[in-house]
């Protein structure tokens, strides 16, 4: 028995509906929301982002803040440790994690401003290394001649120079010039660091986007665009750089971590930092009390242990998602 035409199914619609295309972006981000490790990662990541953002508010909910001291009533005469907060003592809702041996400052403040000065420094770190890190690489991909060799010569020569060595040599200068001025002291000590840290951290951005944009200049759509007459800075920004998306992503995500961690590190040792909050100073200073006051070495130590690790999973998950080759 023949159908009619009006019982003939709509191939066309069903082709249509049931097809859709998705961008390679699309397939990234589900391949991420479907990741355990990357949603756990990021949500622990977000935590902290929101405790940066949200220091100073939930810093006066206890009537804390960076610096604060408790009063000699918290201290102990005899040993001059804290009198309050945990393991050793009970919990108090003006000083949930403690105060500081001798200084009596309060632990909670110096934590929460601690993560946020890690935070910022990582992020304008970040921010300034990835554009310096691939306008650079643009320039020494699509150049040839003694202009390459000599960008290459840079990078090699940064790559070459301890960054501990530039801290080492900035700080002092910085401390010099604003010694009198504790306001201006802290803005220039952040900003010294992160000027330490994108001086020294964007050469392997620049050499990944180098080698992508060889590979891309030989590309069909390139050569097109440089018959028809199209400018070379267009060419590198309109039609290269979007193809470069994905590698910067992952060099971001992976980027992240290893700034949180020298900032933690240039803190410890007392360079670049002079009366900001910041973890790393606090794990100095807390670093002779680990016996009888252990929460006060252990909290930031928590706290760079997690966000580094976060940091680090996420990103190993952000790259497995752009790779095209992964079965994630």
């Amino acid at each position: 028995m023949a159908l009619a035409p009006t019982d003939m199914p709509d191939v066309t619609t069903t082709v249509a509906t049931d097809i859709q295309g998705r961008s390679p972006a699309q397939i990234a981000f589900e391949r991420l929301r479907h990741d355990k490790v990357a949603v756990i990662s990021a949500a622990i990541v977000a935590f902290f982002v929101l405790v940066a953002i949200f220091a100073p508010w939930i810093a006066d909910l206890f009537g804390v803040g960076y610096r604060t001291e408790s009063g000699a009533e918290t201290l102990d005469v005899t040993t001059n440790y804290g009198k309050v907060g945990p393991p050793v003592h009970g919990f108090t809702w003006e000083h949930p994690l403690g105060v500081a041996p001798n200084s009596g400052y309060d632990l909670l403040g110096e934590w929460l401003y601690g993560a946020r000065t890690s935070i910022g420094v990582a992020v304008l770190a970040t921010i300034f290394s990835t554009i310096v890190g691939v306008v650079v690489g643009l320039v020494a991909g699509f150049a040839t001649g003694w202009l390459d060799r000599a960008i290459n010569f840079v990078i090699d020569t940064f790559l070459a120079f301890p960054f501990v060595l530039g801290a080492l040599a900035i700080a002092p200068l910085i401390g010099a010039r604003w010694a009198d001025d504790a306001e201006k002291l802290k803005v220039a000590s952040f900003v010294s660091v992160v000027f330490v840290l994108t001086t020294f951290g964007w050469m392997v951005l620049a050499r990944l986007v180098r080698g992508e944009v060889l590979s891309l200049r030989e590309r069909e759509f390139v050569q097109a665009a440089r018959v028809i007459g199209v400018p070379q800075r267009k060419i590198l920004f309109r039609e290269v750089l979007p193809n470069l998306t994905a590698p910067i992503i992952v060099a971001v995500s992976l980027g992240l971590p290893a700034y949180v961690s020298a900032e933690a590190g240039l803190a410890y040792l007392g360079i670049g930092m002079s009366g900001v909050a910041s973890w790393g100073q606090t794990i100095n200073e807390a670093s002779g009390y680990f016996g009888p006051y252990p929460l006060y070495l252990w909290a930031p130590v928590i706290g760079v242990l997690l966000l580094v690790l976060s940091l680090n999973l996420l990103g190993d998950a952000v790259r497995d998602a752009f790779d095209p080759k992964t079965r994630r």
